[in-house]
């Protein structure tokens, strides 16, 4: 089982749209897949059209009063599950902080289902935070979108540096560009020089596309609706390219 998490400390870059099309492309390719929304704002539920909710919220979650296995729902997709969001996830932090190796409870709730999924996505908040921690212990993967822009370079930037405070050996960080538009000279001119600084951006970008902002209106992973084009492409090449790194 490999666990991937869709991180950046900066929101409204991707992350969602990165997770939930990469686990339908996972689905689809055949691995068990699972999709843990852990956003409060609930946005993975809703591309899968499944209520935000959990009897019991966060505290019964984390204290483990109810299993995982009890809260996943099936989607619309083959091979392809949600564990959902739920609006306590605001208070996780809270909750994490009032248990003993907090940034390990992640990664103890997650581990029985090993042997049924072989592929977990995160759908992580941004900001730096206690369940961000806890993420980065819990997952193999950090993919991080990255817009072509001053400050989204920066955030990259300061992730590495929190990393590297922590002596975090264990995750991999992949970064890769998202929202690109190539109409823009700066997000031009950002994708030919960021590489010198960040070796381990990975070569596909995710478009700035009409039918990627779809899916909140189709509420389904883009290949749901979209049976080919670039945006469907780009997702297909970003997927390839992190199995190629695996």
């Amino acid at each position: 089982m490999k666990i991937i998490a869709t991180f950046n400390i900066k929101g409204g870059v991707g992350k969602t749209s990165t997770a939930v099309n990469l686990a339908y492309l996972a689905a689809r390719g055949g691995s068990r897949t699972l999709v843990w929304d852990l956003d409060p704002q609930g946005a993975s539920s809703y591309y899968f059209r499944i209520k935000p909710k959990i009897k019991g919220g966060s505290k019964k979650l984390i204290e483990g009063k109810r299993e995982l296995d009890d809260m996943i729902k099936g989607t619309d997709f083959e091979n392809l599950d949600l564990l959902p969001s739920d609006f306590s996830f605001r208070n996780l932090d809270l909750v994490l902080e009032s248990k003993k190796k907090p940034t390990h409870q992640l990664e103890k709730l997650l581990k029985p289902l090993s042997q049924e999924y072989d592929f977990i996505f995160l759908d992580c908040p941004p900001s730096i935070s206690l369940l961000s921690e806890a993420v980065f212990k819990t997952a193999d993967i950090l993919l991080s979108p990255v817009i072509p822009t001053t400050l989204s370079i920066r955030t990259l930037d300061q992730l590495k540096q929190f990393l590297k405070k922590e002596n975090n050996k264990k995750i991999r960080v992949m970064p890769f560009f998202s929202m690109v538009d190539r109409r823009k000279k700066m997000h031009l001119e950002i994708l030919e020089t960021t590489p010198k600084q960040f070796p381990e951006l990975l070569k596909s970008a995710i478009p700035y596309a009409s039918d990627i902002e779809r899916m909140g209106l189709e509420r389904m992973p883009l290949g749901g609706f979209v049976k080919r084009g670039r945006s469907i492409q780009a997702y297909q090449d970003l997927w390839e390219e992190i199995n190629r790194n695996l």
